[in-house]
Formats: structure tokens, sequence, C-alpha cells
């Protein structure tokens, strides 16, 4: 079974509080107690969600938030969430569900991020690489406008992420050619070669796709992690180049 239908199955559970579980609520028609989700015990409570159903929930929703930033989900957004994230024939209504359930819903995108950050308070590198992905949905139609690129720039900040490592993950979106691979890397162009070595080490190795499936990143999103790491390499290569 997909992670999505690990989540439409029910192992996601219900007993998830803050907005997150309001959402879900809603989408399967439970009534939701606004007193449960106002109880911040609740509210941090994770126990019944594993790390992987708990990342593709916040992608749903995200990406519903994000497709609704600059006023406009357009049907490549939409598009391109479906065959990104690899969703089955057989799982794609309840998934849309999830999504227009998250997209219509009162609670506010930074709520929704915030309670994403409480679950994955450890694990930061997963945090990454759920900006990375809703970068990947911004980008659908050709372009990120500015009311999506202050939606992703807020998410960060509620990542509780500096600003190098969003431009950072910013960079690492452009193609080789047009790419700053010090940004990439999160270097200063004045580092020494040992400490860009270093830095690229550092990268390679957090962001291995072994690495993060271990961290509860699931598979259907490695296609992502793969072009991240693609691009750390190609910086490494071009600074090298550059240096000679």
């Amino acid at each position: 079974m997909s992670i999505w239908g690990k989540i439409i199955g029910g192992t996601a559970g219900f007993a998830l509080g803050g907005p997150i579980g309001a959402i879900i609520g809603a989408m399967a028609g439970h009534s939701f107690d606004k007193r449960r989700q106002g109880s911040k015990s609740n509210f941090y409570d994770s126990s019944n969600i594993n790390n992987q159903n708990a990342f593709a929930l916040g992608i749903i929703i995200l990406s519903a938030k994000l497709a609704k930033a600059d006023g406009v989900v357009t049907k490549d957004e939409i598009n391109a969430f479906k065959e990104k994230f690899r969703i089955p024939q057989n799982e794609m209504k309840l998934v849309g569900k999830i999504f227009n359930e998250a997209k219509k819903s009162a609670y506010g995108f930074e709520s929704c991020a915030k309670q994403i950050k409480v679950m994955f308070s450890n694990n930061r590198i997963v945090l990454e690489e759920l900006l990375n992905n809703l970068f990947y949905i911004a980008e659908a139609d050709g372009k990120i406008s500015k009311s999506e690129l202050d939606f992703l720039k807020t998410v960060s900040l509620i990542f509780e992420f500096d600003q190098k490592t969003f431009e950072r993950i910013l960079e690492s979106r452009q193609k080789i050619e047009n790419m700053d691979p010090y940004k990439v890397l999160g270097v200063n162009r004045e580092d020494s070669d040992d400490d860009i070595r270093k830095a690229w080490i550092n990268l390679t190795k957090s962001h291995h796709p072994d690495q993060l499936v271990a961290k509860g990143l699931p598979p259907e999103f490695i296609d992502q992690a793969n072009k991240e790491m693609s691009s750390i390499n190609a910086a490494y290569d071009k600074i090298q180049k550059m240096r000679t």
C-alpha cells in the first residue's frame, strides 16, 4: 500500500488535534470538538501518526494552502501535485478530498506549518525536504509568484531555518548553468577549499536518499531528494572548476 493509502485507510488516525486533525476530521465527515482543538496536549499529540504519514499529510495540506497563495489554483499546480507525488488512480479521489478540505479550511497555513514543525521538532532535514517539495508545487505553473515566495519564506521561518538555509534550498532549484554554487552549498566565496569540501560532505550525507527514508521521508518523495543531491554535487564540481 502506498503512503496515500495508509493515510486514507485510517492509520493516521483522528486523535491528532490542532488544525491538521480538524482538516482530516472534516474531510472524513467526523465532528470535531473545538475544545479538543484548543487543548495544547492534543495539539502536540502525534503519538498515533508515524513520520511518513505526517510528512504526506503536511505536503497535502501545505500544497493546498500554497496553491491558493496567489489567489488562483491552476490545473498545472493540481496536476503537478497528483503526478509528482505518485498518487495511484484508485486513491486520487480521496487524496483530492483532503486537498480540497485543506484549501477551503479556515485554518491558515501558518497554524498548519507550526503543527508540522512540532511533529518534526527533532528532524530538521525532513522539514527541509518538505519545503523543497513545496518549491516544486510553486514552480508547476512556470514561475514562482511573489505571493508564493512570501508563503515559502514564512514556512521557512516557522520551521526555524535561517536565511542562508532558505537561499540554499531556493538556489538548488535553479538550472546548473544559472545557479550560484556557493549558495547551493551554503558557503561563502572566501571560504577555504577544505571548508567548502566539508560543507559538501555534510550535505551529501544528510541529504542521501537512504538517510532521508530512514528519517521518515516516504519513498514517493525520493525523486526531489535525488534532484537536490544532483544540485549539491554539481555545485561542488562547479566551484572546483572555478578555483583551478
